[in-house]
């Protein structure tokens, strides 16, 4: 097992927004819920959970999501990092952070997913496979809000068996949180190797990885998270949490 929990997140934050309508307004990152940025969010909840540094992967619109998110009083230091494919797969994301990364474990988080620090605890607690991920899934399938476009986790035991939107015979749910040893990039970079135009998602990236018996799962249990990618989502994460923090 590697060893130690991660100290630094990789907060994807490249993309268009485009089901939001991000692209009409603010930048998706930067909406508000409950009267803070989504983005801001996110860093709040792994500063809260113990994490003491951020790499944001930025694209999109950049400059602007860059200085809300320096404007926004963020909880712990960022790091700027820009990914000029942002019109690709989020894949591309996330290898865009491998320079700053290193060679250092890390927890990876999208921009536009809200969730309670307890999840990230959690993960954290996970041991963390040599060369390998964990990945929070959520296995609460009647609560899933838009199970069409949620991405699907097949499960064996505590292994990752596929993943993929489309997957038909699923188990669980990935909720876009994940601890990572930093060979996951080059396991990205293989499955975008297979293309001509050097595309890939984190899915297949993961996917890449399933095959070597180290994708592994962690189960949030009754943990609270919503992914916000349309205004519908939006207002689902605002009745989910109530008063809740999050």
């Amino acid at each position: 097992m590697a060893g130690g929990s991660p100290s630094v997140v990789v907060v994807i934050a490249a993309g268009t927004g485009s089901r939001l309508r991000s692209d009409q307004g603010v930048p998706k990152p930067l909406l508000e819920l409950g009267g803070r940025a989504l983005i801001l969010r996110v860093l709040d909840r792994f500063a809260e959970a113990g994490v003491s540094e951020a790499v944001v992967v930025v694209g999109y619109r950049a400059d602007e999501v860059r200085a809300g998110v320096e404007s926004g009083a963020p909880a712990l230091p960022v790091t700027f990092v820009t990914n000029p494919r942002y019109l690709m797969s989020n894949g591309l994301s996330v290898l865009a952070a491998k320079g700053a990364v290193g060679a250092r474990p890390f927890f990876l988080s999208m921009a536009d997913h809200v969730f309670e620090a307890s999840l990230i605890r959690g993960l954290a607690a996970a041991p963390l496979p040599e060369a390998g991920l964990v990945l929070a899934v959520d296995r609460k399938l009647d609560t899933i809000f838009d199970m069409d476009d949620a991405t699907k986790v097949r499960t064996a035991g505590d292994r990752i068996a596929a993943i993929g939107k489309q997957l038909g015979d699923f188990d669980a749910v990935d909720t876009g949180l994940f601890a990572c040893a930093p060979e996951l990039f080059g396991f990205i970079e293989a499955a975008a190797g297979t293309r001509e135009d050097g595309d890939c998602t984190l899915s297949d990236g993961v996917t890449e990885m399933v095959a070597s018996g180290r994708a592994l799962v962690h189960d949030i249990g009754d943990g609270l998270w919503q992914d916000v990618d349309t205004p519908e989502a939006r207002d689902h994460a605002l009745r989910l949490f109530g008063q809740r923090a999050f």
